[in-house]
């Protein structure tokens, strides 16, 4: 049975909740919904600094927690279980809700799927590579920001760019692109020290028995590399998969790779019957994503 239909084959309607990259949109996910097909009911809420959601309100120190809220209440509004997918920082995000909703409804998330989960908070207990990555990640977070104080969006986002997709990515952004990462650059630092500042979960993280797929490039860097192979090793019911040729923007430059491996990992998970309530169009965002 191929990707493209095994969730029709099934019978079933299964909700997927997807989660974007910094500084991207719901649009990161349009492919994927493509890719589901009639099967699949694809949810892609947008995060804090996208026009959709607006800025941070500032009212207390920004967490993921704070981000997590609107997916969570989504989550529970639907009263079944969802494949729960994430890219970076949407990864690091959807670590913390997997844990938070489980906690109180075991069995509602019924797969994770993690393109390089940007959880930073968690390489400090990787040994000596672990802390390499850290401190990778941390003179970014201080590069970055000091860009951002100084007023400076244009080389933070060149910065930002050029880490995660490699030296050149910047320039070669459409210039619409650029535009749209300048104006979301302010919600930067406070992505950053979210994911730095989660409090460590590693013994929740090891009971969490949701079947998970890890998914990295083989030319990631190694902050997310270090990350992706420890949690294949931690979650006990995970496995790992490599992308050849693709680095940390996998999901937008290796798009049939990625998504065909997490349909795949969806596809492998028990089909679901839905009783879902309507779509609501605050967590539908393709109809206005670029």
């Amino acid at each position: 049975m191929s990707n493209l239909n095994c969730l029709s084959a099934s019978g079933g309607d299964v909700p997927v909740v997807a989660l974007h990259c910094s500084g991207a949109t719901a649009g990161e996910w349009r492919q994927l919904r493509e890719r589901l097909g009639a099967g699949g009911r694809l949810y892609a809420p947008e995060h804090y600094g996208c026009e959709s959601v607006g800025p941070w309100t500032g009212l207390g120190r920004f967490s993921l927690a704070d981000e997590a809220a609107r997916t969570i209440d989504l989550i529970d509004a639907l009263s079944e279980p969802v494949h729960l997918v994430g890219h970076s920082y949407g990864g690091g995000l959807a670590l913390h809700i997997a844990l938070a909703v489980t906690r109180k409804h075991p069995q509602r998330i019924a797969s994770l799927s993690l393109y390089e989960p940007s959880a930073f908070n968690l390489l400090r207990h990787f040994g000596a590579e672990g802390l390499a990555g850290f401190r990778e990640i941390s003179m970014l977070t201080e590069h970055v920001g000091a860009d951002i104080l100084a007023g400076d969006y244009r080389s933070a986002a060149a910065r930002f760019v050029d880490y995660w997709g490699g030296t050149g990515a910047w320039d070669a952004t459409p210039a619409k692109v650029q535009a749209g990462i300048i104006r979301w650059m302010p919600k930067a630092p406070l992505d950053f020290g979210a994911l730095i500042h989660e409090p460590v979960a590693l013994p929740a993280l090891a009971g969490l028995q949701v079947p998970t797929l890890l998914i990295r490039g083989s030319d990631a860097p190694l902050p997310t590399s270090v990350i992706a192979e420890h949690l294949a090793d931690i979650l006990p019911n995970a496995g790992l998969r490599v992308v050849d040729g693709a680095g940390h923007m996998g999901p937008l430059t290796h798009v049939d790779a990625v998504n065909g491996l997490i349909v795949s990992h969806i596809c492998g998970q028990s089909p679901l019957q839905s009783d879902a309530a309507p779509q609501s169009q605050a967590f539908l965002c393709f109809a206005e994503a670029s």
